[in-house]
């Protein structure tokens, strides 16, 4: 079931929305804050975001770039400004739509399936997708290298990400420092494993809110580390 997150800061407008689209077999949740709309659009998977211009904490507009930098998920704008140079900034700014209220629920109803349709043409087209972990606000894009915490990139090097990759590839399995060594070093250095134990600390360094209590990467004391989920 496709689901959809509709950033709302008026909540009977938002529950008639959310009322007409699981009518029509979509899961929707809501947001009525800004901030909090975009914590979720960044860190779970929605299949489209309809997000309102003026709202608390953060608008519209700023939702809608941060999305459009991490995802290609459609986004449809709604407002009541009939103003075109906020038209013309949402599109610009990478919303596939923008709709004025008053309008009718059943036309939002429409307008989403169409994008939701467009989308899904363009992904089945061939259009190349990112092969991406995504595990409690931790993202992983193995094919971009990339990693965000909570939405914030976080610079790693060659073998930080491979390591940390590896783990996430493998959750709640127990790795001994050895093994971990010769899957991600293989040959390049001659057994010194403690280059492990500096790999992970880092990691934890940008990964982790406390690195004595790690909630990714856990320390199995006289065995070695293990990715928990």
């Amino acid at each position: 079931m496709s689901r959809i997150l509709i950033v709302e800061d008026e909540e009977s407008i938002a529950e008639l929305e959310k009322d007409y689209l699981e009518l029509s077999g979509f899961e929707v949740e809501i947001e009525n804050d800004g901030g909090a709309g975009l914590k979720r659009a960044l860190e779970e998977e929605f299949d489209l975001y309809i997000l309102d211009l003026m709202l608390p904490g953060m608008d519209g507009f700023e939702i809608c770039r941060e999305i459009r930098e991490r995802k290609n998920t459609p986004i449809i704008m709604v407002s009541a400004k009939k103003d075109d140079i906020d038209k013309i900034r949402g599109l610009g700014l990478g919303a596939d739509d923008y709709m004025t209220k008053p309008f009718s629920p059943s036309e939002m109803v429409a307008r989403v399936k169409a994008h939701m349709s467009r989308y899904e043409r363009l992904i089945g087209s061939g259009m190349p997708t990112n092969d991406v972990i995504e595990i409690r606000g931790l993202k992983i894009d193995k094919t971009a290298r990339r990693v965000y915490i909570n939405g914030e990139e976080k610079n790693f090097t060659t073998k930080e990400f491979d390591l940390l990759t590896f783990l996430a590839q493998n959750p709640n399995h127990v790795f001994t420092k050895e093994e971990l060594f010769s899957r991600i070093w293989d040959m390049e250095s001659i057994g010194d494993i403690a280059t492990v134990t500096v790999h992970i600390k880092k990691i934890r360094e940008k990964i982790e809110l406390n690195t004595a209590k790690p909630q990714y990467i856990e320390t199995i004391w006289g065995v070695g580390y293990r990715f928990k989920v």
